[in-house]
């Protein structure tokens, strides 16, 4: 077993420069309620924001790697991003659906360049399985031409945040809770967490947003913003998950990382209540943005925080144009835009791959 830690790897913070963002394209009807057209449109919304296309139409951020089921969904594809498939690479594979965050490989740097590390995974504790997923994690690596290096445990991508600099957050309901590897304590966690990562002290918050079918992903509860701060939500007025965002709010002033510091924590809006077509509560996050080399992409969700939360956000990432993108569409399958992406860091060897023409 090829750990991170022991041979001076480590996940690098999703500000650090990225080669390339891995994502896909939806395309099995049953798991999107409300048809294919809107989720691909908001994707497609975006892939256009992290491309970035300058005044002349060529691309300013990273390379997209776009996983396609067949020609049919390329072509359908290409035609919705239009200027901006000059920025993406289309990749023919098999998988289940778009939650790449979660499927696909959690890269690493360290001095002999980028690997990929490959946890198992098991459907999110077993409540969605679709064929293919389990491939996607080694099919990602051998694409991205990185070794791939089993860790021989359950993680999704989405269950882990990192500062870079060895501190891990994560949430007991998610990976204590006996779905995804039953009979493993908190210590034990940990310590394959920081083995696999290439970290040094884990962070552990509680629990997770209500109707989360993840199981407290904390990509939905708090996320790195610079090395020491850490932003999270404050709770909207009647909203459906107050006391979770307010232990979130006082486990993180509490807490230290890896270096010794007390945790700066920082907020944005919550969405507040935000259902679907049918009534049901959706665990709607602002913080479920993703942060590209040129792009802050921000979920919205047609709610009256929307403007003040990408407002927030953009204060946190001045160097970057922060967009925000309609994700209720997303929501509606179970995520936002971070659950549909995985970042490929920067080669620190300084190889590089050529932009997709």
């Amino acid at each position: 077993m090829k750990r991170a830690r022991a041979h001076g790897f480590h996940q690098p913070a999703e500000w650090a420069p990225h080669a390339a963002v891995w994502t896909a394209w939806p395309h099995l009807a049953d798991e999107w309620a409300g048809g294919l057209d809107a989720p691909r449109r908001s994707l497609a919304g975006m892939i256009e924001a992290i491309v970035g296309l300058d005044a002349a139409g060529r691309p300013r951020g990273e390379r997209v790697e776009l996983l396609v089921p067949d020609a049919a969904a390329e072509a359908g594809a290409r035609e919705l991003l239009g200027g901006a498939a000059a920025g993406v690479r289309f990749h023919r594979a098999h998988y289940g659906d778009v939650w790449l965050r979660d499927t696909a490989p959690v890269f690493v740097v360290g001095p002999g360049g980028v690997a990929a590390a490959c946890f198992e995974f098991n459907g999110w504790g077993g409540k969605y399985v679709m064929p293919g997923d389990t491939a996607v994690a080694a099919w990602v690596a051998g694409a991205a031409g990185v070794p791939a290096w089993p860790q021989g445990f359950i993680l999704e991508g989405g269950a882990i945040e990192v500062d870079g600099e060895g501190t891990v957050l994560t949430t007991r309901q998610c990976l204590l809770g006996g779905n995804r590897n039953p009979g493993l304590d908190e210590a034990a966690m940990s310590e394959l967490l920081c083995a696999a990562l290439g970290a040094e002290r884990v962070i552990w918050l509680d629990r997770g947003l209500a109707n989360d079918h993840t199981d407290g992903h904390i990509d939905t509860l708090a996320r790195f913003v610079a090395p020491g701060v850490v932003a999270a939500m404050a709770p909207a007025p009647g909203d459906p998950n107050r006391d979770a965002l307010a232990g979130v709010l006082a486990d993180l002033r509490a807490a230290t990382d890896a270096r010794g510091r007390r945790l700066e924590v920082v907020t944005v809006p919550s969405p507040g209540a935000v259902h679907d077509a049918a009534g049901a509560l959706m665990p709607a996050s602002y913080l479920n943005f993703y942060i590209g080399n040129h792009a802050v992409v921000v979920p919205t969700y047609r709610a009256g925080a929307d403007a003040a939360a990408v407002a927030a956000v953009a204060a946190l990432f001045p160097g970057r144009a922060t967009t925000g993108v309609d994700a209720w569409p997303v929501l509606v399958g179970g995520g936002a835009f971070h659950c549909t992406t995985q970042q490929q860091p920067a080669d620190p060897t300084g190889a590089s791959a050529p932009r997709p023409g």
